[in-house]
């Protein structure tokens, strides 16, 4: 088990459920980071006294030193504050729950510093999965999904011999737009997309939920961290979100990963990893649940998975556009500037636009995600 951990993104959903396992497992937390300023941040540094404190916003930051000017917490801000909260030297282990590319630094830092990454940024794997999976083989660091299908993934494949496995099978909720046609998509409103009917998660995360783009992106993310090609990886679509991946194997044997919807769990398994301990997270009684249904994704009401494959088999610079778009596209829709069904069609121009560049530097990876935010942002409404 872990014994002290950095936690990059400490006041999302994923940090604070971060901070549950933490505490109920008496591990030390020797860093916290945050994007802003905000009274929860200040109560978690008041909390669990971390001997350092990154705010990415520079004002957030000399609000925070002001307000804990009475603790003995050292408070930095900027890109460059997450990556010395990455690499800091008392934490074993960083969880990197921050949303977007913002993680992609902070992680490669902290795989430099041969820390164990608890990655739960995805974004990370899906614009330069090569780069960072490579420089981990190279330093020996530990990299350690979070994310519950890639962490139901890890825990399937434990002792498991590489050349055996066949498929990989990533499930999905379908969101609380399954069942719907094109038609009601177009109508349906930001309210109506943060109402995810199994998870509770961020807003950026729940509505690439509800436009499966998440399982588009976790598909990419499992291609990089299992070294599969894309037609090694599928998804269904599971309403109850109990079964959380399967990977089947060159005998036929399909072995699945089950527990009740709490990330808490998958946290807790990055954490103490290979080893287990009692959880926060309630037992699974399959007899109360009564039944598991599965079925396939309707990639022609939800194109956000089709883009999502059309990126992996590009690769390249691909990905990091697919991202990027959706990024600044959900941000819009959340916002009230564009459709839901615009989410898709942005990412889509994103991707016909912009030069694909195969085997691109760090440099290139973010000029394209760049590149891509300019162009959503351009073509919205008052853009």
């Amino acid at each position: 088990m872990q014994k002290s951990i950095s936690l990059l993104g400490s006041t999302g959903s994923i940090g604070r459920q971060t901070l549950d396992v933490a505490e109920n497992l008496n591990i030390r937390v020797a860093a916290l980071a945050a994007g802003r300023y905000s009274p929860l941040l200040e109560q978690q540094v008041r909390a669990f006294r971390p001997a350092l404190a990154a705010v990415y916003d520079e004002n957030g930051a000399r609000e925070l030193k002001a307000r804990a000017r009475d603790l003995p917490v050292r408070v930095v801000s900027g890109e460059e504050g997450l990556i010395e909260a990455a690499a800091v030297q008392e934490a074993e282990c960083v969880v990197t729950a921050v949303v977007g590319t913002v993680g992609l630094k902070p992680t490669l830092a902290a795989i430099e510093a041969k820390k164990r990454v608890a990655l739960a940024n995805k974004e990370t794997l899906v614009c330069a999965g090569e780069i960072v999976m490579n420089r981990a083989r190279e330093t020996g660091a530990e990299i350690i999904p979070v994310d519950s299908e890639h962490s139901a993934t890890f825990q399937c494949l434990a002792g498991q011999a590489g050349r055996a496995l066949r498929k990989i099978i990533l499930t999905a909720s379908g969101g609380p737009f399954r069942g719907k046609s094109r038609e009601e998509l177009g109508r349906m409103t930001p309210e109506q997309a943060l109402r995810h009917p199994s998870w509770k998660m961020g807003p950026k995360v729940t509505i690439d939920s509800a436009t499966l783009m998440n399982k588009g992106l976790e598909l990419i993310e499992a291609m990089r961290l299992f070294s599969q090609p894309e037609e090694n990886i599928d998804v269904l679509v599971h309403p109850q979100s109990i079964v959380h991946s399967m990977v089947a194997f060159e005998d036929n044997s399909v072995l699945a990963q089950l527990s009740v919807p709490d990330m808490r769990l998958p946290i807790q398994y990055a954490l103490t990893y290979p080893g287990r301990a009692p959880s926060l997270t309630a037992p699974l009684d399959l007899a109360d649940i009564g039944s598991l249904t599965f079925e396939k994704p309707d990639e022609a009401v939800f194109g956000c998975l089709k883009l999502a494959r059309r990126a992996a088999s590009m690769g390249g610079t691909a990905p990091a556009v697919l991202n990027a778009a959706n990024e600044e596209a959900v941000g819009l829709f959340l916002q009230g500037k564009i459709s839901f069904l615009d989410i898709e069609a942005y990412v889509g121009l994103a991707l016909e636009t912009i030069r694909n560049i195969s085997r691109p530097s760090l440099v290139e990876i973010l000029m394209a995600d760049e590149e891509a935010r300019r162009l959503v942002r351009a073509r919205a409404p008052g853009g």
